[in-house]
């Protein structure tokens, strides 16, 4: 499937590039405008209507083709294939601790409980409410 997206993206630049050569070689209405008003023999205000040299045809089919590859490349990126999982789930599974029958703590961790500090819980406040002296610096 990732070969296809480079080829369908490589092929797609290709006839954007050549769309965009065909439009500056192309001669414009506007340009056949000034000979309108006397200084040239033209029969119409914008030229003759309804010819298409080659030019044009060309540049209608490579636009055709430009919006295919469009959506050639929408349905590429929006149907990818769902993996089983991403960087983060694999991390979980490599970090999860394996499960013991009969519930009870792996004897690895128990060791590692059994060294550890388990912090004491704060008095209980007086009756007078908490007071400067009891802020710690």
């Amino acid at each position: 499937m990732e070969m296809w997206t480079n080829i369908v993206i490589g092929f797609h630049v290709l006839v954007a590039l050549v769309i965009i050569g065909l439009v500056l070689l192309q001669h414009g209405k506007g340009a056949d405008m000034g000979s309108g008003f006397g200084s040239g023999s033209s029969g119409s205000l914008f030229g003759a209507t309804g010819s298409a040299n080659f030019l044009s045809r060309a540049t209608a089919v490579l636009a055709t083709i430009f919006f295919l590859t469009s959506l050639g490349l929408a349905y590429l990126a929006t149907n990818k294939p769902k993996s089983a999982g991403g960087v983060l789930d694999a991390a979980k599974k490599e970090t999860a601790a394996p499960a013991v029958p009969g519930g009870e703590k792996p004897a690895a961790d128990s060791s590692k409980d059994a060294t550890k500090e388990v912090p004491q819980a704060p008095a209980a406040a007086s009756k007078e409410g908490s007071k400067a002296k009891d802020v710690p610096q």
